[in-house]
């Protein structure tokens, strides 16, 4: 009679206990969930969602659920993105009839994305070489330097605040540099959230 009674009340804990233990956690993907969809669903999280996975979703397959491979993707586009910024804006700052200021601008801003990529490629190359035992030092290292390569972003922002370009220089500019700086942005959310959730 004792043992019964054991054993219903193990079967009666499991049961209580199923729904709990099954539960997926808050923010993470179902378990049956396809890549697309962990991608959508890390990118909520980022301040430019709608970019992010458009940007993401064509690596889907290599990203798979992985969200390490996740921030490691971001940033790799991304920095593909500012090289492709940077040599855009050489181009752009030879464009006719500029204003000696708008052409230093222009020329402080290529400095700048120059900057960034480098602080990039080394976050990328720490990223691709982690090591469980040195995990927190190296991914605290991304982080600082993807944060550097935004401020410098940033300051490339800053130079055309007060410019009055018009015109497709002035779209083909504004819309270069906020691309670069928001794909920046959401790699870093996600190296960000990629670190969270390691340990």
């Amino acid at each position: 009679m004792g043992l019964s009674c054991k054993n219903f009340s193990i079967n009666l804990l499991v049961v209580l206990l199923l729904p709990i233990i099954s539960k997926p956690c808050l923010g993470s993907p179902r378990s049956g969930a396809t890549s697309a969809e962990f991608i959508k669903t890390s990118c909520a999280a980022t301040s430019y969602p709608t970019l992010c996975y458009t940007s993401l979703s064509t690596h889907a397959s290599a990203i798979q659920k992985s969200p390490k491979l996740l921030a490691h993707t971001a940033l790799s586009v991304a920095l593909s993105t500012a090289k492709t910024t940077s040599s855009s804006m050489v181009q752009l700052s030879k464009t006719p009839g500029l204003k000696a200021r708008e052409i230093g601008a222009m020329q402080d801003c290529v400095e700048e994305m120059g900057e960034s990529v480098e602080q990039m490629q080394r976050s990328l190359s720490e990223m691709s070489s982690l090591r469980e035992a040195e995990f927190r030092m190296m991914i605290s290292d991304v982080q600082t330097w993807v944060s550097a390569a935004l401020t410098d972003e940033d300051t490339c922002t800053e130079g055309f605040s007060e410019m009055m370009m018009k015109g497709d220089v002035e779209k083909a500019v504004r819309e270069n540099i906020f691309k670069i700086v928001h794909l920046t942005s959401n790699a870093l959310a996600l190296i960000n959230a990629y670190a969270s959730v390691h340990g």
